[in-house]
């Protein structure tokens, strides 16, 4: 039976966030950690989210967590990198440029082999025919002007302090590297670099449900 389709986040407060305060998590197979950042439906499990995002640690060699009918990204943020294998010989990726995004099917039955020791790395799930997810590394600043107004937005700093300023704080927040910003659908909210150098990763994350679904659910 298919989950029922969800709301989208509807507009509200934007929500800083720091990799220090959250907390780690045992990977879905159990063989590596994982400190989640965000999901919708925010009370959603493993199995039943639209979206999802985490920052994990891979210390060892291993295989990763299986997820049927996810759309899979991930991003080294620190490390020398690491090997991903499909056994089924659909891809053979070394994950070794900080920042630089790599999509792969959920269901896909992946071997990491770490390539000079543990690495941290950014991950973006989403559910097929329940949204989609683009992800960039940039150094550019931005505002709610460039992203649709159904579309949730996460920045993360990966180099450098960011200045983010948005319509319900009273203050701009400066955040630096391993922080970052939660913008709920309809933010209005600019991004701006404030050393040289700076980088973030941004991600976007857009339903794809037909309206019609998602008005039954009002």
């Amino acid at each position: 039976m298919s989950a029922t389709p969800s709301q989208p986040p509807q507009p509200g407060r934007p929500r800083r966030f720091a990799l220090a305060e959250l907390t780690p998590m045992p990977w879905k197979n159990g063989g590596g950690t994982t400190r989640e950042i965000a999901a919708w439906p925010p009370a959603a499990g493993l199995d039943a989210f639209d979206w999802r995002l985490s920052i994990a640690d891979i210390a060892d060699d291993g295989p990763f967590s299986a997820f049927p009918g996810i759309d899979r990204q991930i991003v080294l943020l620190d490390g020398a990198g690491v090997r991903l294998q499909a056994r089924d010989g659909s891809f053979d990726h070394r994950l070794v440029a900080v920042g630089e995004p790599f999509a792969f099917a959920g269901e896909a039955t992946v071997d990491a082999t770490l390539l000079g020791g543990p690495t941290r790395d950014f991950n973006v799930m989403t559910r097929r025919g329940r949204c989609r997810a683009r992800v960039q590394c940039t150094g550019a600043a931005m505002d709610s002007a460039e992203v649709q107004a159904d579309t949730t937005v996460v920045l993360y700093v990966l180099a450098g302090r960011w200045r983010s300023d948005h319509a319900r704080s009273a203050d701009a927040d400066v955040l630096a590297v391993g922080s970052g910003l939660l913008l709920p659908p309809g933010s209005a909210f600019r991004w701006l670099p404030e050393d040289q150098g700076a980088r973030c990763l941004v991600v976007r994350l857009q339903s794809t449900q037909p309206s019609s679904d998602r008005e039954t659910q009002s």
